[in-house]
């Protein structure tokens, strides 16, 4: 009998790669660390949490250099790279980095916002939820198996709704967090149940296992696998804001505190973006005839959402420039998942999921900046009206030249050359997959979006009404927009630094 358990307990061992799981782990750490600080720190040093919090984004984001060298694999319950529950190759790291990286921009914003709160917001709290957060976002796209998928999603989002919802007597806060709280529960019971069904018929919740096994499932079981593939989708769906899962959007970026705003709408995409990934190319290649044109139609239809409501922002409206970026983050997520939709009719689905992972790329730094301008603007103009930013050259002249260039890089026009760049590279990847209606309905939301981008921009140039009102820029605010602005700049002046990663292989 005991030589029977032996090989049986072998099995069960699973090794741990410290040095793989360090990113994320820092993250974790520094969070609970932080916590603990927080009950013997006077309030007139609290300010000391969020520069330790910031230390540690970029701590965990200075532990991905060492993982550069190659591929690695834990928690690998066969000893083998077939079933191991956390992977870190190409693809781990660049969404690591973007996320790591955004947690630590919204960071340097939060540390302005946290100091102008005046008490309405928690320091402690704050810290220990951001941290915990980009932690679980961290470890996402490590995540080779569904059950560590969805604990990696939650841990991402759980403290996310906290953080919506933390400013003390908002009624405006309290009920974005709670219309994202109910939504996002929601589509992730939903998702368990399709995880429940894909078990059922594979017998197993390793991705790649799952991906041999499902293509054999019984005939009686196809019904069940197919609606499993369906169900599963749908929490990363949400994550991603494509519509029609994207009404909570709006009201949460207004409601929420501008740095949260601005981490959801890079960090959260790319929690979203990394599952649907693993879980359609990897998880389910052979159900590609299932995702590959619901995700089609989801692009078309949340691009189009996006810009038209974009388009009908008032630029007098309170909170428009906002709401404005709200939009715009989801017309974004639609351009986002068109290569995603033409890996399932791409005879190359590791180069179509790389021009999603450029694209992301520039529009995680871009975005960040027009988020950090509007921290900037939303000190002395409390309602963040588009309004608000008439004549901001006359005031911030490097500031508005900034803005200006974000917000040309969003549309894909020079000298915003990454922006261009990169739509080319999501065109190109639906035009190779034979997916040219998509690509024609990608084409016209470019143009319906120059609309609405122009007409920002132009306001900032624009004579001011009354005497254009200068004060001091922080120097956490004045870091963001500086090392966003380096990174565009960068970029547009080499787009290859991003656009390889749509010619090699990421898996």
């Amino acid at each position: 009998m005991s030589s029977l358990a032996q090989p049986l307990a072998r099995t069960l061992v699973q090794s741990v790669d410290w040095l793989a799981i360090a990113p994320p782990t820092l993250a974790a750490v520094v969070a609970l660390a932080v916590l603990v600080a927080d009950l013997f720190v006077p309030d007139a040093r609290k300010q000391l949490l969020g520069w330790l919090s910031v230390a540690g984004l970029a701590a965990s984001a200075a532990l991905l250099l060492p993982l550069l060298d190659g591929d690695r694999s834990t928690f690998c319950v066969t000893g083998t790279r077939d079933a191991c529950s956390y992977t870190v190759d190409r693809f781990t790291l660049v969404i690591q980095f973007l996320v790591l990286g955004g947690a630590l921009l919204a960071a340097l914003l939060s540390v302005t916002a946290l100091q102008d709160a005046r008490k309405e917001l928690p320091e402690g709290e704050f810290w220990f939820l951001l941290l915990s957060s980009a932690a679980g976002a961290a470890l996402l796209p490590a995540s080779r198996d569904l059950a560590t998928l969805i604990v990696a999603l939650e841990v991402a989002s759980l403290p996310a709704f906290a953080l919506v919802g933390l400013r003390h007597g908002d009624r405006r806060s309290s009920e974005a967090a709670l219309k994202f709280f109910l939504s996002s529960v929601t589509a992730t019971a939903v998702s368990l149940l399709g995880i429940s069904f894909v078990y059922a018929t594979t017998g197993t919740l390793h991705l790649t296992q799952v991906a041999d096994r499902i293509q054999h499932v019984d005939g009686q079981l196809h019904t069940l696998a197919q609606t499993g593939v369906v169900l599963t989708l749908v929490g990363f769906a949400f994550k991603t804001a494509a519509v029609p899962f994207h009404f909570w959007v709006p009201d949460t970026y207004v409601g929420a505190p501008l740095p949260i705003a601005a981490y959801l709408s890079v960090v959260g995409k790319a929690v979203g973006f990394s599952g649907l990934i693993l879980v359609t190319v990897v998880a389910f290649p052979s159900y590609a005839d299932v995702w590959g044109p619901a995700l089609a139609a989801l692009a078309a239809l949340t691009m189009t959402v996006g810009n038209v409501g974009a388009l009908r922002q008032r630029t007098t409206r309170a909170y428009s420039a906002v709401r404005l970026l709200a939009w715009s983050s989801v017309g974004q997520a639609g351009y986002l998942l068109v290569p995603i939709a033409a890996a399932a009719y791409s005879d190359d689905a590791e180069h179509a999921v790389g021009s999603t992972l450029a694209y992301a790329l520039m529009y995680a730094a871009v975005n960040l900046g027009a988020f950090a301008v509007a921290a900037l603007v939303g000190r002395t103009a409390r309602e963040n009206r588009v309004a608000d930013y008439r004549g901001l050259y006359a005031s911030h002249p490097v500031t508005a030249l900034l803005l200006a260039f974000f917000l040309l890089c969003l549309a894909g026009l020079p000298p915003g050359i990454i922006g261009l760049f990169a739509k080319v590279t999501v065109f190109s990847a639906a035009v190779d997959a034979g997916l040219g209606w998509l690509a024609v309905v990608m084409a016209a939301n470019v143009v319906i979006a120059l609309f609405y981008y122009l007409q920002w921009t132009a306001l900032l140039f624009r004579a001011p009404e009354g005497e254009p009102a200068k004060h001091r820029v922080p120097a956490p605010l004045t870091a963001a927009i500086t090392l966003t602005a380096v990174v565009g700049i960068a970029l547009s002046g080499a787009p290859q630094l991003v656009l390889r990663f749509a010619d090699t292989t990421l898996f």
